[in-house]
């Protein structure tokens, strides 16, 4: 009776203003920027702080301390497949190594790549790869962190090659078919999925060709001289003799290839590779079944090699950081800080910040090419909040699609800018899961491949440059404004 009683007498929560709306989101900013970038603090308590700081405008507002955990529970559940997923590429990558898969591809890759095209075939490479599975994360973890092996290798710039790595991981990912993003984005927007991947050619092919001309240019500074070749040719001769090649060992990338181009479900595939890659190393590599179960939790290291009489000592120094990565117990950093991430994004979508702040921004955004921006910036900051990728494109998406028929724009042109400025851009972004795993997984922090990932950067510079020249801004024309807006199905067909 008593709970009846609260529940009727309880007093409506406020909205807020729009100060106390940015307060969350500013606490983030500054926290983050003096405690992680100024002074190398870790990230999750910091972001722990700014998630107290935006609980505390919730419950100022009138939410409850069980309204605030409720949202945080439905934050985290939305982003369950991804961890998933995370755990099963670390288990991936640690059966790939141990069943030499990884190791074969960095051996042949140290053989016949030339240091000075190294960036700009990770970048070419690593977009075929992507736009044939439509993963970033996957593309990144197999044939990213083989490309990541050879630089190490060559002795060559590891942000440099990681920051193409991650451009060509997305690069596939946007123009993939195959893509949960891609599709999400066309869905938002009700464009027609390869109308949508075609719109995008005007800001990510600009994007992609000036990436090709900074790594071809940066490319030879960057390389490594002769005695780091010297160093190429000692790796190789260990890795000869630690591991038995065999074509089979490509299977397991095979299956994934096949898999992904089939849309069969992620985590079955790569547990099927990653069933191939262990068996690779039972009968090619003679390992024991300690070693190869072992290798998917804890990652590879070179003792298992003592398994088959390689003298670990006789190593040179730069096999260890080429080797010993994988397994589910690596991927536990990125699932912590993006854990601290969700729990803030919640509190905040609690408080209707977000929503405020978009309401605002359209109000000033009376020109087309004021309104790309203001969507731009409306991503990057939904983005940087909710840390995902999925709600960072339905949110604006459907808050957006409206306003963009209104001025007259074709939806196509609301559904690139925000691949450009959220598919994209969330790898950029050090709290973000995106941006914790490919540090993770490639060894370089997401701060320092950052300024070498061009394409992800540039492709929003391109958008708001084409919006104030009026290039590629497709316009509609009033009888398709009343179509889309009462049919929001039309445009798929437009």
């Amino acid at each position: 009776m008593s709970t009846e009683a609260s529940t009727k007498n309880r007093t409506e929560p406020r909205k807020p203003g729009l100060a106390l709306a940015l307060l969350p989101i500013l606490s983030m900013v500054v926290l983050l920027s003096v405690g992680y970038i100024g002074f190398g603090l870790p990230a999750e308590p910091l972001i722990i702080a700014a998630t107290f700081i935006a609980g505390g405008v919730a419950v100022f507002l009138g939410w409850t301390f069980d309204d605030i955990m409720s949202s945080i529970t439905k934050t985290l559940s939305k982003v369950m497949p991804a961890f998933l997923i995370l755990i099963t590429v670390g288990f991936l990558i640690g059966s790939w190594m141990i069943g030499g898969t990884i190791p074969m591809i960095i051996y042949y890759g140290l053989e016949i790549i030339s240091p000075e095209y190294l960036a700009v075939t990770a970048l070419v490479v690593t977009s075929i790869v992507s736009v044939a599975t439509g993963t970033s994360w996957g593309s990144a973890g197999t044939i990213g962190v083989a490309f990541m092996g050879v630089a190490i290798g060559l002795d060559a710039n590891l942000a440099l090659v990681a920051g193409a790595v991650v451009a060509g991981a997305y690069f596939g990912d946007k123009m993939s078919p195959l893509s949960d993003t891609t599709n999400l984005a066309a869905l938002t927007g009700g464009v027609n999925l390869y109308t949508h991947i075609a719109n995008m050619l005007w800001t990510t092919g600009p994007a992609f060709l000036l990436s090709i001309v900074v790594f071809l240019t940066v490319g030879r500074s960057a390389a490594g001289g002769e005695g780091d070749l010297e160093a190429a040719t000692l790796i190789n001769g260990f890795l000869g003799d630690a591991f038995q090649w065999n074509v089979l060992l490509l299977l397991p990338l095979l299956i994934v290839l096949i898999g992904s181009m089939l849309r069969k479900p992620t985590v079955p595939v790569m547990m099927l590779a990653s069933l191939a890659a262990l068996i690779n190393a039972l009968i090619f590599q003679g390992q024991n079944i300690a070693n190869a179960v072992s290798a998917t939790v804890g990652g590879f290291n070179l003792e298992m090699l003592s398994q088959v009489g390689i003298d670990t000592a006789t190593a040179p120094e730069e096999v260890s950081s080429l080797l010993e990565r994988g397994g589910m117990s690596s991927m536990m950093g990125t699932l912590l800080i993006a854990f601290c991430a969700l729990s803030f994004a919640g509190a905040v979508s609690r408080t209707g910040a977000l929503d405020l702040i978009v309401e605002k921004l359209l109000n000033v955004a009376r020109t087309t090419p004021s309104l790309i921006i203001a969507t731009i910036v409306i991503c990057l900051v939904t983005i940087a909040t909710t840390c995902n990728g999925q709600v960072s494109i339905v949110m604006p998406g459907e808050m957006l699609r409206e306003a963009y028929i209104k001025r007259g724009l074709h939806p196509k042109v609301l559904t690139r800018t925000l691949e450009d400025s959220v598919s994209v851009t969330e790898t950029l972004i050090p709290w973000t899961a995106a941006g914790a795993y490919m540090a993770g997984t490639l060894g370089v922090s997401t701060i320092a491949y950052a300024p070498w990932a061009i394409l992800n950067w540039s492709g929003m510079i391109f958008a708001a440059i084409w919006a104030v020249a009026g290039i590629g801004v497709k316009k509609i024309t009033p009888e398709e404004q009343i179509q889309f807006i009462e049919n929001p199905q039309a445009a798929m067909n437009a």
